[in-house]
């Protein structure tokens, strides 16, 4: 039973919580001690209650899931765990996390409650309205980044939002897409917003939200190089792997992939190596620059 109960958590899923050390971490403030604890808890909250959500999402499509050739074997669909526990469990999850980031600040308790109440909203009803359903998943990757700034106290930059909200977009749509090209006309069957999308569609809206995520990125990388007066542009730098992690994930959805985007990136080589080769870029942007 502990095992289930742990996958049905799905640790695999915490990697998205990283976006809790994003605003920190741009502002270079991960090296001193107070900002990275806070950081390190914000992300523990965010793991309690995503993994909330996901035993309440896993509780309402229990049906639908039975029917997918692989959510069927998810603990919750399988019958591993009884209805009646779930329930517990995830609503002990869902309490725990905003009351975690409270204990670090009243303002990061408060966006990881509005997760909570946003994510929930879309597992009862919202996730069957088209590019709504696309929104509210994306808004989640945001609050994950606003949650962080809220609990070091970091600020954020406009640009630094609107990049942060159009990337998530784009992973949002591709992993939709993915599911589209997967599922054929059976996609309906397992998620009720696919019907009002067709492949042709989401690939004009991967199009468009990739080319927001760099245009947003440019800039942002533009002003922190003009606000720090580095010396060598490795903001500027920073965006060549930037752009083309992006055009890597675009063929990986183009070939057949992406359904899962955390494990696409912890397969692939190129995504890796673009991944690396920003991190050690903006790296000497914030802490040597």
């Amino acid at each position: 039973m502990m095992k289930a109960i742990l996958k049905e958590a799905r640790p695999n899923q915490w990697t998205k919580n990283v976006l809790v050390f994003a605003a920190p971490g741009a502002l270079g403030v991960l090296n001193e001690w107070e900002p990275l604890w806070k950081s390190l808890v914000m992300f523990v909250a965010f793991c309690l209650v995503s993994s909330g959500t996901y035993y309440w999402n896993d509780i309402q499509d229990v049906e639908q899931d039975r029917l997918h050739p692989k959510k069927k074997f998810r603990p919750i669909a399988s019958g591993t765990i009884p209805l009646p526990i779930a329930k517990v469990i995830g609503t002990l999850l869902l309490l725990g996390g905003p009351a975690l980031a409270a204990s670090i600040r009243l303002e990061a308790g408060g966006v990881v409650a509005l997760y909570a109440v946003l994510t929930i909203a879309y597992s009862t009803r919202l996730k069957h309205v088209a590019l709504l359903d696309l929104a509210i998943v994306a808004a989640g990757f945001v609050l994950r980044a606003m949650a962080g700034a809220a609990g070091t106290e970091t600020p954020m930059s406009n640009w630094f939002v609107l990049c942060t909200t159009f990337g998530s977009f784009f992973i949002v749509a591709g992993k939709r897409f993915a599911e589209l090209v997967e599922m054929g006309d059976q996609a309906a069957s397992t998620r009720a917003s696919l019907k009002s999308y067709t492949v042709s569609y989401l690939r004009q809206v991967l199009v468009v939200s990739c080319t927001a995520t760099v245009v947003t990125y440019c800039m942002w990388a533009f002003e922190n190089s003009t606000n720090s007066g580095e010396a060598f542009p490795f903001h500027s730098l920073s965006i060549i792997p930037m752009v083309l992690a992006l055009l890597r994930y675009l063929m990986v959805l183009e070939n057949g992939g992406g359904g899962a985007p955390e494990e696409v990136f912890m397969r692939d080589r190129s995504l890796q190596m673009y991944g690396l080769v920003w991190v050690v870029i903006y790296g000497l942007a914030v802490y040597i620059a």
